[in-house]
């Protein structure tokens, strides 16, 4: 009996997987994947990586994803991490998605939530990392992120928040923009400032845990 109904465990996966090929596959005949990329590497505003400040990739790698230059595609790690944390902590602050994976989901396929857009997300992943490096992904990933109030990319968050170029960020700054993109309607400081400081906090947090900066640092942002 465990036997068959491993065996049709197996089937049920089999058939997500071709189906979120499949899905992935349409995506492409629409518009090919290089593109997609093309499309916000040409935006008027796109940042370059090497225009980003320290802080905030760090801010964001920290948050995001801290293993993302060490895993592919996915991360099995760090999607059994996000459950045992928020399990215990009774929160959703934490999600198993990789930097790649949510470049897949802007770049590729729309923002609707379902097990066949998530599975396509992990062939358009592949693709990604197949084609372009960390670096390049990262900022495909900065460029076309929302960040609420109808800034679509980090340069018009940056100057639309802060009035300044996203190279001159502060500390402070980037720990607050890297935390938008998790749930804009919710984190933007213009909508809900004491969340938006709250999820401030869990950013610096992490950085101070992942060894970005020292707890000092991590104390005068919020004092």
């Amino acid at each position: 009996m465990l036997l068959l109904l491993f065996l049709l465990l197996i089937v049920i996966i089999s058939i997500f997987f071709i189906i979120g090929f499949s899905y992935y596959s349409n995506a492409l005949k629409e518009k090919p994947l290089i593109s997609r990329v093309e499309e916000i590497t040409k935006q008027k505003n796109f940042i370059d990586f090497q225009d980003l400040p320290d802080n905030y990739i760090n801010a964001v790698i920290a948050v995001e994803d801290h293993r993302y230059y060490e895993h592919g595609a996915i991360d099995l790690i760090g999607i059994a991490r996000a459950f045992y944390t928020n399990i215990r902590d009774g929160e959703f602050d934490e999600g198993g998605s990789t930097i790649t994976q949510q470049v897949a989901k802007n770049v590729v396929f729309n923002q609707d939530k379902n097990i066949v857009r998530k599975i396509g997300e992990i062939f358009a992943a592949y693709d990604l990392e197949k084609n372009y490096s960390k670096d390049e992904i990262f900022t495909l990933y900065v460029n076309s992120s929302y960040f609420g109030e109808g800034y679509y990319c980090i340069y018009d968050a940056s100057m639309g928040y802060y009035n300044k170029n996203p190279k001159d960020l502060t500390l402070a700054e980037a720990s607050m923009l890297a935390g938008i993109p998790n749930a804009p309607s919710v984190y933007a400081p213009t909508v809900n400032p004491d969340l938006a400081k709250k999820r401030q906090k869990h950013v610096l947090n992490k950085m101070v845990e992942y060894g970005y900066i020292t707890q000092e640092e991590a104390d005068l942002v919020q004092a």
